[in-house]
């Protein structure tokens, strides 16, 4: 049996997310174009007859500017202690420099692999082979794979080095759960997956979300959630004109979530103003920073 936890590392937008969803087969992580969308450590769970690997997907790594920041950047942190595999992406578009000297400040103490994604992106042979060669020679490299996970190109033969590089041993985990986080985390991170969609600019960054009330009635899941802003004119863009805006959010993000929990769904959204909640400890607990 080989187990093991794989940490996927990479700065904002190398998308890290797109991978995790890849490789599991299921939408766990929320995926927007826009930087910075994954503020928790998302940990999932792979069971294939065999072997069990426990994937987190962590924040994009940045220079901390706010409370929230600095507790994003814990969770990137604190993924390598417990890593038995790094996974280290990197955007075929990027500055390669640039994440080669985050990696090298990793310091990573476990094997690494380099993953270049997005390489229907590079029209030139010549180029990527020079990205290829170029991580090829850096000492904290083990294998290069060269992948597209939005067209999930050169995902499985990357499963497959994942799974050679894993130890042996007894699984953590038992049962058929997909993550160790609770389902209630899933269902606030679709809601603010739409507000990333909806809303332009900084808006989704100043936003959080709330699960108050999650109940199993027996014929439809009761969902009553609120969305914090910083300030009284992001709560009126949100809401929209007659309310608008926040009927298409509550719309859209109680589809996602049907098909999440394959069940019928009556969501409730509110917004509420927390002035500066990104830099207030008690408001980052609550929210579950």
């Amino acid at each position: 049996m080989k187990a093991g936890f794989v940490n996927i590392f990479g700065k904002p937008n190398a998308g890290k997310s797109t991978l995790l969803n890849a490789l599991m087969g299921e939408k766990l992580a929320i995926v927007s174009h826009k930087v910075q969308t994954t503020r928790h450590r998302i940990k999932a769970i792979y069971n294939q007859p065999g072997v069990q690997i426990i994937f987190s997907d962590t924040p994009g790594i940045i220079e901390p500017r706010y409370k929230l920041h600095e507790k994003m950047m814990q969770a990137v942190k604190s993924s390598l202690e417990d890593a038995d595999l790094a996974l280290l992406m990197v955007d075929a578009t990027d500055n390669v420099d640039e994440s080669h000297q985050i990696f090298e400040t990793l310091k990573l103490k476990v094997p690494a692999l380099l993953i270049i994604n997005k390489s229907d992106m590079v029209g030139e042979e010549k180029k990527m082979m020079e990205i290829v060669d170029f991580f090829k020679s850096q000492p904290y490299v083990k294998e290069v794979f060269v992948i597209s996970a939005l067209r999930q190109k050169g995902t499985e033969a990357l499963m497959n080095g994942i799974i050679n590089f894993l130890p042996e041993g007894h699984p953590f985990f038992e049962g058929d759960d997909l993550s160790d986080l609770p389902t209630k985390f899933f269902v606030s991170e679709l809601i603010r997956e739409k507000i990333f969609e909806l809303y332009h600019e900084e808006l989704p960054y100043h936003t959080a979300v709330l699960i108050r009330e999650f109940k199993e009635k027996s014929t439809l899941i009761k969902i009553m959630a609120d969305i914090i802003v910083q300030r009284e004119t992001q709560k009126g863009i949100i809401i929209g004109e007659g309310g608008s805006m926040i009927k298409k959010l509550g719309t859209l993000a109680r589809k996602d979530i049907e098909a999440f929990l394959g069940q019928k769904v009556f969501l409730e959204l509110f917004v509420k103003v927390r002035e500066k909640w990104r830099d207030n400890e008690l408001y980052l607990k609550e929210y579950g920073y």
